[in-house]
Formats: structure tokens, sequence, C-alpha cells
């Protein structure tokens, strides 16, 4: 007799063959990383012996290849029919006797041990391999309650084989249909509806750059994040400082988190439901410093194991504060790529910008807006048009497939939209808010995600260049080369080029683009008018004061030079604005003199040492000491500009760090 239902524990990833990638990476991480600190809920899963006897037992198997072998997977009309078509043979089939009583043993057992909501999850055989993603092709079903719950999830689950783009993804990666058979995995729930999660991966998911672990959070069930439902909390960890035990969290970035998935009341019609988000919690991080880098040493342990980078969901239980794993699979992009290979992409000219997101991958794209609402309206979208939606669903890989570019009002760096859109090498902007609104139908744009962590849709057609350099062709030089690197979100993709370190970063640079609030308005915060402070209260945000939250800016910036470059030199140069541009930041028309020549004015080390901007100096030097001394990013090398005479009266300062 065949076995159609084994438990989590008792797989491990010798078992992909029987219950799939995701299930055989669970039950791996049970039994070989339980010890470790890693918490991945228990459950059960049907085997891959179960799917195909089902399919037998209803004599669908030769049913559902009779109507593949005629379809033509680029007629859009056509799959979604045919998907749909064969999705409702296999919901309405009924199990054969030994899987249906097999599910209600297990099931039993596991309600026996403690009565709880449980996780329907797809696991297909062919799925997670390293050089393959499925990721969003099945389904997933939450707060499943009751035995006949759990049987209907199942069939969706097994349906869910042959959705839209799981059948052409098939297809173009010549993947025979019959021979990827799917596992369903019943799964404890987290508690998570009180709490937290995301999606973490060990690389940086945009560069390849191995070095951090990359999160992203966001309140309730994880579904929203997965999903690109919500513009999520993004965090960057760095691996080495991790392992020493030094504070290691370069970046945060404050998500809007508008929605989150709960509960959904009993007596509702569905099992989940999505609510708003009150707006003090909105303007905070909704997981801590101490959970970030939790999160990360679980990423590493994992990523140890496994050999390869990984692409994790994790869960956050409100009731017992604990970090939980429910999914776990390999890098399938960035890890694939070629270091010895430098592609860039370069705007040659620049225009009106008209709507700004996170950018997705490093490219250029430009074609005319086509926007999209729902899924029956995928034929609209013709070869070279710019697809502009709300958020996309997986099912959308085939007309994904013929866009120049991708526009989202949600969604974050990791979900399922950004993954496909890094899997076919399409520029996408995530996180835009109301793309749809402010584009319109057929007018022309280009999507650049070439300038960093914002992706930017400008107006017209804009020329630009495609570089492709080989590393391994480049001639060896009798000098080292230092760079110059003004922005910290370029600062992963640039440290793969040929380099010595960095010779010069310049402190404004980061001010400019992470803060772009004047420090005495930020020192002074109360004293600003009731306008300024209400406009650098949304910036700060999620940070515990004004001041933290420029320091906090600056070591995040600075540290995300120094551990890019690491252990190369990075030479990093104190605030050089002149009067006039310290005066278009946020708050500065108050402090800063009209000069007629800020050039030769009030700047440099002269400024550093005047009681006026001492203060002001005194919070880059904290910066600057809990990069080195905290951070251990000993790397860091500081610069005074335009010093001369005054060099010595600076480093006497009794904030100036001490360089040991």
């Amino acid at each position: 007799m065949q076995t159609y239902v084994i438990r989590l524990e008792q797989t491990g990833m010798q078992d992909v063959d029987k219950v799939g990638g995701k299930n055989a990476s669970l039950g791996e991480m049970i039994h070989q990383l339980t010890d470790a600190g890693v918490r991945v809920p228990g459950g059960f899963a049907t085997t891959a012996d179960a799917y195909r006897d089902f399919l037998s037992f209803n004599q669908l198997t030769e049913k559902i290849a009779n109507l593949l072998d005629s379809l033509d997977t680029n007629d859009t009309r056509a799959l979604a029919e045919t998907g749909r078509t064969i999705r409702q043979w296999i919901v309405d089939a009924p199990f054969q006797p030994e899987l249906e009583e097999a599910i209600d043993t297990a099931y039993a057992e596991m309600m026996q041990e403690r009565e709880c909501a449980v996780a329907v999850r797809s696991s297909a055989t062919a799925e997670d391999l390293p050089d393959a993603s499925f990721a969003g092709q099945q389904e997933t079903f939450l707060n499943v309650r009751g035995l006949a719950q759990v049987k209907r999830s199942i069939k969706e689950v097994f349906a869910s084989l042959y959705n839209d783009r799981a059948i052409s993804y098939r297809v173009h990666r010549g993947f025979v249909h019959s021979e990827v058979a799917l596992s369903a995995g019943i799964q404890r729930m987290v508690r998570s509806e009180t709490g937290a999660s995301g999606v973490m991966f060990t690389i940086d998911t945009e560069s390849g750059f191995p070095h951090v672990v990359f999160i992203t959070a966001a309140y309730g069930l994880g579904e929203t994040v997965v999903q690109g439902a919500v513009n999520p909390d993004e965090f960057y960890v760095y691996k080495p400082t991790l392992k020493l035990g030094a504070p290691a969290i370069l970046r945060r970035t404050l998500g809007t988190k508008a929605i989150k998935m709960v509960y959904a009341s009993e007596d509702g019609g569905s099992a989940v439901e999505t609510v708003d988000v009150s707006r003090e919690d909105r303007n905070q991080f909704c997981i801590n410093d101490a959970d970030v880098e939790a999160l990360a040493k679980i990423a590493v342990i994992i990523e140890n194991h496994y050999g390869r980078p990984m692409d994790i969901e994790w869960a956050k239980d409100g009731d017992d504060g604990q970090l939980y794993i429910v999914q776990a699979r390999p890098e399938t992009v960035k890890s694939q790529n070629s270091q010895a290979v430098i592609e860039r992409y370069l705007l040659k000219e620049k225009g009106k910008v008209l709507i700004e997101g996170r950018s997705i991958g490093h490219r250029i794209g430009s074609g005319q807006v086509r926007i999209v609402y729902h899924l029956d309206q995928m034929h609209e979208v013709q070869p070279g048009d710019v697809l502009v939606t709300d958020m996309t669903d997986p099912d959308w890989e085939p007309v994904m497939k013929r866009a120049a570019a991708i526009v989202t009002n949600r969604g974050g760096r990791t979900c399922h939209a950004a993954i496909i859109a890094r899997e076919l090498g399409i520029p996408a902007i995530v996180g835009c808010g109301d793309a749809t609104e402010r584009l319109h139908n057929d007018q022309w744009v280009t999507v650049s995600c070439a300038e960093g962590d914002t992706g930017r849709a400008y107006e017209g057609r804009l020329a630009f260049e495609h570089q492709t350099n080989s590393v391994e062709s480049m001639p060896a030089l009798p000098f080292s080369i230092m760079m110059n690197v003004g922005n910290p979100d370029r600062a992963f993709d640039f440290q793969s080029l040929p380099n010595a370190g960095v010779g010069l970063a310049r402190l404004e640079f980061i001010i400019n683009r992470m803060i772009g609030v004047h420090p005495k308005a930020l020192l002074n915060f109360d004293q600003q008018s009731r306008d300024t402070r209400q406009i650098i209260s949304r910036r700060i945000a999620g940070y515990a004061s004004p001041v933290d939250f420029y320091v906090d800016k600056l070591v995040e910036g600075i540290s995300t030079l120094a551990a890019a470059f690491y252990p190369r030199k990075v030479i990093v140069r104190m605030s050089d604005f002149k009067s006039n541009e310290y005066g278009h930041l946020i708050g500065g028309d108050r402090y800063e003199p009209a000069e007629e020549n800020p050039m030769l004015g009030f700047r440099g080390a002269a400024r550093y040492i005047s009681e006026s901007f001492q203060d002001c100096f005194e919070l880059e030097c904290r910066a600057l000491k809990r990069v080195r001394d905290e951070m251990k990013l000993t790397n860091v090398e500081i610069m005074v500009p335009l010093s001369g005479l005054w060099a010595k009266r600076v480093t006497s300062l009794s904030c100036w760090p001490k360089m040991v």
C-alpha cells in the first residue's frame, strides 16, 4: 500500500520526490536545526503518490494531458480557460478512500496534541530547485479550521498545480506537466495576526551582494507581504559583524503597512480578512532591532545548513513572542547570475518624474502605459507596453513577460511580483502608491531602476545606454584605484567592480538623500513652525527622536558603505555643504547666512568649530564613533575638508572620534 500521509518531522531533503521542495525543507529544518534555535511549526504532508493516485482514481491523468497538449500558452485567454477547467475537475473529484482515511487519522492526531488553526500550503516535486523558481504558483490557505475545510483546502492546493502561471512556467522551462506532482502541507498556524511576519533573503536581492540578510516585515499574516499587498518595513543586516556580536543592522526603511491580514470572525464568509492598520502603528517599525538581528541569525543558520542563498518566510507569534520559520527555499535569481559580467544601464537624458517607488533590478525600459485592474484584461497588454496595476498576482506572469517594464501601487522587494520581474529581467517599480491614478493609458514613459533604491517613471521616451563588460577581460593595472561613492543605495552594486576601496564618500550626499533636514531644525525641533514640525515628523517616523533620526541615518549610510567594501578602506569626508545648500534642507532657511560667494564662505572645518554649528558637527562625530567603535567597521577613515589652519582645533574638540 502506498504511503499517502507523512508527518513533517519524518521528512528531509531526501524526500523532495515524495513531499516536494517546501515540505521536505520544513521537515529538514525540524529535525536538523531545532537544536540550533530554528523554530518550525509541525504538521503533516500528503505525498506525491497520494496526488498521482487521486488523479488516476478519478480518471483525470489522461484527460488533463489531452487538454494541455493542444494549448498555446501565449494565448492568455485560452490559457486562463484551460487552467480554470482543469482546476474545477480536480476540486469536484472525490478523494480515494485510502487517502481520505489517512488525512482523517493524521488530522485527528494533530488536533489531539493541541486544537489549533492550520495553514494548508502547496509543495511541488520540481519546486524550489536552485535554478528554478515556482514562487507563488500554487495556493496557500490560512486559518483553516475543521476536517472538512482541511480536505477542501487540500483539493484546492492540488488544483493549483494548474494555475495559469504554473502551466506557462512549466512549458517555458521544459518541465513535463505529468512529471510534476503536488504535496499539500498541513502546518500549525503561527499567531502572527497579532504579531508580524515577512520574508527574508540571505543575499541582497538587487545586487547579489552575499554578505547581508535582507528582511521585510509587516503586521499580521505574511500573505500581504508575499502577495505585494503592503509596502513593508525593510532591514539590511551585515553577516560578518552579526557573527562578532556587534550591532549589525545597516539600513532601516519604514514601510507604509497600510493594511494587515488577520483571522476573520467565525461567522464570516472567509477564513481571513484584511483590516486597516492604525496611524500610530504605521508610523513605527513592526519589529524591533532585537527581532531583526535574531531573524538574521536564524537566516544565516539556515543558509549555512543548505550551503546556498535562501528565500525564507518567517512569522512572529503575537501570543508567545517567538519567531518561527514557515518556509525556506533556495534563492533562484541573483545566486545564478555570473559575477564576472558587469551589466550597466545608464540614462542619457532626464525628464519629468511622474512616479517613484522601490526599484527592482537595475535595468531601464520604456513603452506605452497599459493600466490593468483585473486578470481578464491581460489580453490588452501588447509586447513592449509598460504594465501598470495595483498589485500583480503570480497568474499574471504570462502577460508580465510581454511588458517592457512593470509599475505597481503596492508591494515590496520580496513580493511575488518582484521575484518574477527579476527572474524575467524586467525593470519594475513597486509600492508607488497611486501609479494607476497618476499615469494614463497610451502615455509614453521610461521606467528607470538604474539609479539606486528608488525607481522612477519619467515622462516620454528617454535615451538610455546598456553596457556589458567582462571583469575577466579587463587588463591588470600597475596601480590601485579607489572609487568615489556618494550614494549608499548603490554600494552593494559598485563593490563588485575592481577597486581598492572608497577614496571619497561625501557625508553631505547621505544627509541630502537619506535625511533631508537641517541638523539645527532637528536639534531645535520644538522651536520650528507647526508646518515644519509636521513635515519633519513624517520624515522621522519610526525613530526615537529627531536627533536620533539624524544620527541613526548617518550611521546607516556610513555603515552601508563600510560594509559593502570591507575590509577595504572607506574614506568618509565630513559634511561640506555650502551655506546655500544647507539652506535648501528642510528648516535650513532660518539658520544659514546669505553669502555672495558660498563657495568660499562658511563651510568645512571653519563651520565645525563655530559655536553656531558645533553641536551639529558633534552629531556627525557621534555617528562615526558608533560605526567604528560599536559596529566594528574599522575600515572607515575620516577626511576633514578645507581644514588647513583649522585642523588642530577640529581634532581637539571633545566630540572628535579617536582613531584607534
